[in-house]
């Protein structure tokens, strides 16, 4: 029909233009209705054989690895034809096919659990066990309450601690809630994968989320398999399926053997796949669909304030026992008085209404001491801090993917970095090129003999991992690879007239060994097509190919024997080139006629000649001298380990400031790989500390690395970006994984993700890990001065006097609500460059340090001195009653605290003001604190158990409270030294010898 319509339409448009007359405008496009009868649905008129191919045969296929199954359906290309796809140019990359196949076999997303609702973080903060006995306390305070004094007031004890635990509990709920749903925001991103795949012809990124059945994906060293599929083409194609299977065996992936499973890791080789189950049709979605990840992860540290907070709770519950005994005591042998001063309690004629009111009473200061005891302020100081720092992290390049790593990353002593991408820019181009003993321009490829030019472009183009595609919309390819391949690459291309395509048309690959960072090389052979001539290609680290190289060009063409002048004299380039901060590849081949009898097993690597060696810059980035100058005033050491030569990584380390000639022995700061693998357990102890850079490292050298210093007592923190620093990015106390560069098996196995690849974010770090820490102990030392000076004056008045200044109300207030709001204040605080001026607190060092025990002591033994003055002769200095007195003591307590935590802002340094206007937060809520406490004394007289106190009355509770300041300011004059050890910290590590012999 459609024919017949255009040869119709060829035909009247000949005579209309036969008439030379004017064209009549119409419409630019003229629509015609085809029926298909085959199709039910004209919509689908596009893909209509997709409805017909089962999802779930395609699942199990490559779920069960069945090849009777794949058989059956015709092989991988006849499944390809069925899917209507092509193999080499991928999909069509039409926005309504994908969305046909996105509706037809679903999107590669997986269903998760749902997160945990904001009702189930409340009973979890009601499961507490301080919070359970508060509710039996109060229920019991309540009813006895209502019981004596009526529902009109009896209530306002065991309401207000009711009202008091309902805050606290919806505060923790709150933030646990928020910091879950932070974390899901974080899952989100670290899962968004980009991944490459090929449609209409054309290698692009996209999402993980985006992939399609059908869809033709590379897969590359570190890759993570990104959904089920079979395996299309490739070389030494061999991936980690132990997160499926549990089998640690890698396993090779070709044409016997085609099955691809989402989830799991390439480890060597490369090639592409043919997506054939997205989403939860893959293995990888059925197991996730039945996993609930916890998001409840409990730092190190906050482990260590809950140990903090049980010790003190199981004081504060030793004390409130004894209190309760003594009162108990005074009461039932009659040494207690009533209102009108006569004896309580006389046996016989005490009503046992009364008898039980009295006991009430008694078993409620009791509590009051436990509420006062227990800093439940400490667990939710530390969520507060650890979510506010893992957001503006965030902000500033860095991605938390672990609670636990923003805390320990202020202890860190040590920093071992990558060069590439992080030191640098990752920006690599190509500025040098030598033919045998002679530099030749890289602009200019006319001096070079036409025999090396054809057999180098091969090497160039056949032995790589990147791709060059040629559009015919622009004039510059777009190439894409690793950034070393990206260099030479685009050199090829355009120094030396490289094209592709021919190359690929003229040659056939018929092994390829990957590149590995064990041999620092790769290497591929190609045949002519339709001939007998095989060329094997090396590329890879200059000094490296050069040792295998028994021949060499010069630039004529012509072929030296590579004596050893040669070899030093190559040396010798190799070593200047490398001193000009330059990455050098060098280029070898081997020629044969016939065929390749090892053309499937290991390529040859002996007797090579040499065709040229280039030299790749990368500079460094802007900033990493000072980032590199601030960590060493830090007291963290700077560690580079690098697969570069070592003049290279010297020439970058001098650069960076990582290597000091003045300092350090270059002998020693300076080492490499192999030399360092070959010391004894001894002399890698000895040596560990002054290694400033370790140059040709493999990743078991930088594990070592790990390992020795951990050993040595540092904590250590390991930036990397590939699949072979996984294993040292565990070890490490901080695995710092880059963003950009970094492999997906790289940032699975990281506390945090820098998402610009530079050196100055890890820093930044650095900065926010100390920055959390500080917060955390200036909160520490706020509380427990509360805790400390509450629990001793309500004991020593309860024992001496029976009484108690201070009540349950006026506690839980002071203990539950303001230190909340103290927690807030005192964790928002931003990170400071003085933080960087200290020394890293390390990993023995204690929670509670000697300079905070200083600050502690002094302002509790104030408190306490003021309090108990006013307790046993407030009355008389202001001529008050007993209820008067009590709402001074309690107001006079709690403005302490309010000037006091202006002294917890800086720990040692005496300006305690210094950029507080740079702090809105906390300005206002010391604001919104004092405007509560004038509300609770004010105003509510009866539920707070205070009485309206005169313009005098107040002032001398502030003048007195104020007195913290100077205080504060003197006793930081006292100087501190050493440590003091109160909370025990971590285990340290056994010897050197131990862990390395094992």
């Amino acid at each position: 029909m459609v024919i017949y319509f255009t040869r119709a339409l060829e035909s009247l448009s000949k005579q209309v233009l036969g008439k030379r007359t004017d064209l009549l405008r119409t419409l630019s496009y003229v629509a015609i209705n085809v029926d298909h009868e085959s199709s039910d649905d004209p919509r689908e008129g596009d893909c209509p054989s997709l409805r017909d191919v089962d999802p779930k045969i395609l699942s199990n296929l490559v779920r069960e690895k069945s090849l009777e199954s794949l058989a059956q359906l015709g092989g991988i290309k006849q499944l390809a034809s069925i899917l209507m796809t092509n193999l080499e140019n991928g999909l069509s990359g039409d926005e309504n096919d994908l969305v046909h196949r996105t509706n037809i076999f679903g999107a590669n997303k997986y269903n998760k659990p749902p997160p945990k609702s904001f009702l189930s973080f409340v009973l979890d903060a009601f499961k507490d066990m301080i919070i359970i006995i508060l509710i039996v306390c109060a229920v019991l305070s309540l009813g006895f309450g209502i019981k004596q004094h009526g529902l009109e007031e009896g209530w306002y004890d065991g309401g207000s601690i009711i009202i008091a635990i309902f805050l606290v509990v919806i505060v923790s709920a709150l933030s646990n809630f928020k910091q879950g749903r932070q974390f899901l925001k974080l899952s989100k991103v670290s899962s968004n994968i980009r991944v490459e795949v090929v449609r209409d012809g054309r290698r692009q990124p996209i999402s993980i989320f985006d992939i399609v059945i059908g869809d033709v994906v590379y897969l590359k060293i570190g890759d993570q398999v990104p959904a089920d599929g079979l395996f299309v083409d490739g070389h030494s194609l061999r991936v980690d399926e132990s997160s499926m299977t549990g089998e640690s065996d890698h396993v090779e992936v070709d044409s016997e053997n085609p099955f691809l499973l989402s989830g799991t890791k390439v480890i060597d080789g490369y090639g592409r796949m043919m997506v054939a189950s997205v989403g939860m049709n893959t293995a990888w979605g059925k197991m996730m669909s039945s996993v609930n990840r916890d998001l409840d992860e409990e730092t190190p540290l906050q482990a260590r304030l809950n140990k903090m907070t049980s010790f003190i709770g199981k004081v504060g519950v030793s004390v409130a026992i004894l209190v309760l005994l003594v009162l108990l005591i005074r009461y039932f042998t009659g040494n207690t008085q009533d209102d009108a001063g006569q004896r309580e309690f006389t046996r016989g004629k005490t009503k046992s209404g009364d008898v039980m009111d009295a006991v009430v009473r008694i078993v409620a200061a009791a509590v009051t001491i436990v509420v006062v005891a227990i800093p439940e302020g400490l667990p939710l100081a530390v969520t507060l801090t650890l979510a506010y720092s893992m957001r503006r992290m965030m902000r500033d390049n860095a991605m938390v993917r672990k609670l636990s790593a923003c805390e320990t990353m202020g202890s860190a002593t040590t920093i071992c970095t990558d060069k590439t991408g992080t030191l640098t820019l990752n920006e690599m181009k190509v500025t040098e090129f030598w033919i045998g003993k002679e530099h030749v321009s890289v602009d200019v490829s006319r001096e070079i003999a036409a025999s090396i030019v054809e057999v180098l472009l091969q090497g160039i183009g056949m032995n790589t991992t990147g791709t060059v595609n040629m559009q015919h919309s622009i004039s510059v390819p777009e190439i894409l690879g690793s950034p070393t391949e990206k260099a030479i690459l685009s050199w090829g291309v355009s120094k030396l007239g490289m094209t592709m395509d021919e190359l690929k048309q003229e040659w056939e690959i018929i092994h390829v060994e990957a590149f590995n960072s064990e041999k620092k090389r790769s290497g591929v052979a190609v045949r002519r097509r339709g001939g007998q001539v095989v060329h094997i290609h090396w590329k890879g680290a200059a000094e490296m190919i050069l040792a295998l190289c028994s021949y060499y060009y010069s630039q004529s063409g012509m072929a030296n024997v590579m004596n050893d002048e040669a070899r030093s004299d190559f040396g010798t380039i190799i070593k200047n080139m490398a001193g000009k901060s330059l990455r050098c590849i060098a280029f070898a081949y081997k020629e044969f006629d016939g065929s390749l009898a090892q053309g499937h097993g290991k390529l040859e690597d002996d007797g090579l000649t040499l065709l040229g060696i280039v030299g790749i810059k990368d500079p460094c980035r802007p900033g990493v001298e000072r980032a590199v100058s601030a960590c060493r005033s830090a007291g963290v050491n700077i560690k580079m380990i690098t697969g570069d030569n070592v003049h290279t990584a010297r020439a970058i380390a001098l650069e960076c400031g990582i290597f000091n000639p003045d300092e350090d022995l270059e002998d020693e700061a300076i080492v490499e790989g192999v030399q360092f693998r070959n010391y004894s357990p001894e002399q890698r102890t000895a040596a560990i500390e002054k290694i400033r850079v370790m140059a040709r490292s493999s990743p078991f050298d930088k594990l070592l690395m790990v390992q020795c210093l951990k050993q040595k007592g540092h904590v250590v923190a390991v930036t990397g970006d590939g699949t072979n620093d996984a294993p040292a990015l565990k070890e490490a106390d901080i695995g710092l994984s880059m963003g950009i560069q970094g492999t997906e098996v790289a940032k699975e196995s990281s506390d945090i993700v820098i998402l610009d690849d530079n050196f100055a974010s890890v820093v930044t770090v650095l900065r926010w890990g100390r920055c959390v820490y500080n917060n955390i102990q200036k909160f520490i030392q706020f509380q427990l001065t509360v805790n400390v000076a509450a629990l001793i004056i309500n004991f020593i008045a309860v024992v001496s006097s029976g009484d108690v200044p201070l009540t349950a109300v006026q506690l839980l207030w002071v203990n539950l609500i303001m230190d909340t709001l103290g927690a807030l204040a005192l964790a928002t605080d931003q990170p400071t460059n003085d933080l960087l001026l200290k020394p890293p607190v390390g990993r023995t060092e204690p929670l509670i340090s000697r300079v905070m025990w200083r600050n502690l002591v002094s302002q509790a033994l104030y408190q306490l001195i003021i309090l108990l003055t006013l307790q046993f002769k407030g009355s008389s200095i202001f001529g008050v009653d007993k209820k008067v007195r009590d709402t001074i003591i309690f107001n006079c307590f709690v403005f302490c605290q309010v000037f006091n935590e202006f002294n917890a802002r800086k720990l040692e340094e005496k300006n305690v003001f210094k950029d507080i206007h740079k702090n809105k937060l906390f300005l206002g809520i010391v604001s919104m604190t004092i405007v509560l406490q004038v509300v609770m004394v004010e105003f509510l007289k009866k539920f707070a158990d205070t009485v309206r106190l005169d313009w005098v009355q107040w002032g001398a509770c502030i003048g007195l409270a104020a007195l913290t300041w100077p205080i504060g300011w003197l006793v930081k004059c006292i100087p501190v030294s050493g440590k003091l050890l109160f909370f025990p910290a971590e285990k340290k590590h056994p010897e050197p010898s131990t862990m390395l012999n094992s």
